[in-house]
């Protein structure tokens, strides 16, 4: 057998450091009895570098992360390194009451953010989506396991518990763990296969969400009970009052407060992360209010990541931000000290080892016993219930959690949250492979393939993607009809508008914002009549209304630092005298460098901004700036009276490859025209297409406009280098020449000047 040097290497310099570890922390420890913030300073770079080495092999294997930081915490803990070195054990994690508070406490707040972090994972919109099933297959699937659970917990022998005369405390807390699934886990495993987005999958998270939120108002409620001592209907009812309170007000007022907050930080702190910081201290208010009320910190912390989660405006890099620090630092920390407080030496009891293979028996069978069940009732097929039983059996980080709540409360002895840990890596372990292979078995049925399709095309999408809108205003006709179309493009996900004043009574248009000429009150009649047409339903827009001192170009400038992802113009003059855009335009959109959409009302909306369009046209060219603008006039054919018209036409990049013979093939373009219309058709709207491959793009479009007697031209354009802004010689010409409103929709580059 031959040994290779290289693959011993990592081996041997985790022997070295863990030998200079023990050394220096030995002599560290031998100096005061006091806390050694050095020895503290070890066990977390310990618990980071084993519980991150070993998440990043799980992975690899296809397992999660965090059985490999549990994994790693049972390593370094009594079951191996303590078992095998109870010296040098000892000597970096000391059982001092001391020294051990220290991590202590930053486990605990670990908790606080794992439970924030699974909050913002928590899918509402899932949930309501697909309520029906889940609510049956999470409540069938809480009540089989929980029942089985509190029936061991009744039967279990007196040494296991802490306190026997609390029994039915430790039996509610045993049940607890053994009928909560890990949404998280879920979560990742579903994500990874591609599956979230499927029916099955939907139903599988969803059910997981509702498993987690019960799970945690049942585990609040049974710490108000053992903070009490008693079980009697008037503690009962204390806490679930409570409880019942403290979400009724989070979901109604909380709701807009933590949006109000989110987005009070974005736009006023210009110090770095100042989101974060609010949301911080968003979900230790919260989690204090809980305390305060008597039940679990763990409640407010969820719930204040159900709150920010479902905020508009957090970012991606805010909210990658916040997730890299919880899963870098609190998460190896936390399962790792799980892991240490773990004692597998137990299970060389013959007694302990027979408990602890029916304690996952029990957990697995009550399971997927009661989430089959769950499925039938909701109307699922076998193959769709196995897959979504073998999902619920996982239990993970939530087993963990609540084992080590229990641990702490002194409800659960240290040979029962040994048993638990035990049965969460086992579940954890074998859910993988067993979700896998059931979601490989389960049939796409047409319904379904054409939804996926759809998403897939969002995800890629340009008005999908927004998150934000600018709507620069001034107080002309055009500025209704460009509140009108930012309506239309927000309601139907409910995205959140500022409205910047910038003319001359700027500030007097700010104060009438309530009348029902503003263009606030424009924006949220338009939004909820998109909303209303949406499949999905749509939101309430969130509108704020400002009015800034300095120029135009100043206002939109400090507006733009506070991320937006497009800039909507409606201001009275928007044609130059020299055939290129107004002055005011120029000076607008100079210090903004995302997005553009600028409106030119005419015809039909010079006398009736808010009217809708009737007729919508579109031009396509192939190119990405002009699938920008085909995604934007679906997204307002939504309320037109008659099919979006789409033309296909050449623009000035193709004057090389212009065919000399319309005889030639039109393949190509005939495919673009093929793909916006089945981009349309997934959102119900009729297209009529033509195809103007042989004319000068300007004339056909204007062609196109008296052909069709369009009220409204879409048409996506590049921006280009110069002086001033400049969409090209063919938006130029249309926006000069139209008889029909134009919307002219760029990217944020700028194209260089040909």
């Amino acid at each position: 057998m031959v040994i290779r040097w290289g693959r011993l290497q990592p081996t041997i310099w985790a022997v070295f450091i863990l030998l200079a570890t023990v050394t220096a922390a030995d002599a560290e420890g031998d100096k005061a009895s006091k806390p050694s913030e050095f020895i503290l300073l070890v066990q977390i770079a310990l618990l980071i570098a084993v519980g991150r080495g070993l998440g990043e092999l799980m992975q690899r294997i296809g397992q999660p992360s965090v059985i490999g930081q549990l994994l790693g915490g049972l390593l370094l803990g009594p079951s191996l390194f303590g078992w095998l070195w109870p010296s040098a054990h000892d000597v970096i994690f000391p059982p001092s009451g001391e020294q051990k508070a220290l991590i202590d406490g930053i486990a605990q707040f670990g908790i606080l953010l794992l439970l924030l972090l699974t909050g913002m994972e928590t899918d509402l919109k899932l949930v309501r989506k697909v309520g029906r099933a889940a609510i049956t297959i999470s409540v069938a699937g809480i009540a089989v396991p929980f029942a089985s659970g509190f029936a061991l917990g009744e039967f279990l022998p007196q040494s296991l518990l802490p306190h026997p005369e609390a029994r039915v405390i430790a039996a509610l807390f045993l049940g607890t763990a053994l009928s909560i699934s890990s949404v998280k886990i879920v979560a990742v495993v579903v994500r990874e296969m591609n599956f979230m987005r499927r029916n099955v999958g939907q139903i599988i998270v969803a059910s997981a969400i509702i498993d987690d939120t019960i799970g945690w108002i049942i585990i609040a409620v049974i710490f108000s009970l053992a903070s009490r001592g008693t079980l009697d209907v008037l503690s009962v009812a204390q806490a679930l009052f409570g409880t019942l309170a403290f979400l009724a007000v989070s979901f109604t007022i909380g709701r807009r407060l933590v949006f109000r907050l989110i987005r009070w930080a974005n736009d006023n702190l210009v110090s770095s992360a100042a989101v974060i910081t609010v949301i911080l201290l968003l979900m230790s208010a919260m989690a204090m209010i809980t305390h305060l009320i008597g039940v679990h910190t763990v409640l407010g912390a969820f719930i204040a990541g159900v709150l920010v989660g479902e905020s508009p405006i957090l970012t991606r890099q805010i909210d990658e931000r916040l997730r890299g620090l919880i899963s870098s630092l609190f998460m190896p920390v936390f399962f790792g000290l799980a892991g240490l407080s773990a004692d597998l030496t137990v299970l060389k009891d013959p007694s302990v080892l027979g408990l602890t293979a029916a304690l996952i028996l029990i957990a697995s069978i009550g399971k997927f016993g009661g989430a089959f069940a769950g499925g039938a009732l909701g109307g699922l097929t076998r193959q769709e219930s196995y897959a979504l039983a073998s999902g619920m059996n996982a239990r993970g980080s939530t087993e963990v959690i609540i084992a080590t709540i229990g641990l702490s409360m002194g409800v659960l002895s240290q040979t029962m949250f040994s048993m638990i840990v035990t049965m969460a890596i086992l579940t954890t372990m074998a859910m993988p492979p067993m979700l896998r292979n059931a979601l490989a078995r389960l049939p796409l049925g047409k319904e379904e393939k054409e939804r996926l399709e759809r998403e897939e095309v969002e995800q890629r999408g340009f008005v999908a993607n927004l998150e934000r809108l600018l709507l620069a205003v001034d107080e002309s006709s055009n500025a209704k009809f460009a509140a009108h179309l930012a309506g239309l493009l927000a309601g139907g996900r409910g995205l959140p508008i500022t409205v910047l004043h910038v003319g001359a009574n700027a500030k007097l248009q700010e104060k009438n914002r309530a009348d029902e000429e503003s263009p606030e009150a424009t924006v949220i009649n338009a939004a909820k009549a998109s909303a209303e047409a949406d499949a999905d339903g749509g939101g309430n827009v969130d509108v704020i209304s400002r009015a800034r001192e300095e120029t135009a170009a100043e206002a939109i400038a400090e507006e733009a630092k506070k991320g937006f992802d497009l800039l909507v113009v409606g201001i009275g003059a928007v044609a130059g005298p020299d055939g290129g855009f107004d002055r005011r335009i120029d000076q607008l959109t100079s210090g903004f460098d995302g997005p553009l959409a600028i409106a030119a009302a005419k015809g039909l909306h010079a006398s009736e901004p808010t009217a809708n369009a009737r007729k919508i046209l579109v031009s396509v060219s192939g190119s990405n700036v002009s699938r920008r603008g085909a995604e934007v006039a679906i997204a307002l054919a939504r309320l037109a009276s008659e099919p979006l018209q789409v033309v296909y036409v050449s623009t000035t990049r193709d004057k090389g490859a212009r065919r000399s013979s319309p005889s030639m093939s039109l393949a190509p373009e005939e495919a673009i025209l093929k793909d916006i219309a089945a981009t349309a058709a997934r959102y119900d709207i009729n297209v009529a297409t033509r195809l103007r491959a042989n004319t000068a793009p300007e004339v056909a479009i204007l062609q196109e406009i008296a052909a069709s007697r369009a009220d409204l031209v879409v048409i996506g354009v590049d921006r280009i280098q110069g002086d001033s802004l400049n969409f090209g010689s063919v938006a130029a010409a249309v926006l000069g020449k139209s008889k029909a409103s134009v919307l002219l929709v760029s990217d944020g580059d700028v194209r260089p000047k040909t």
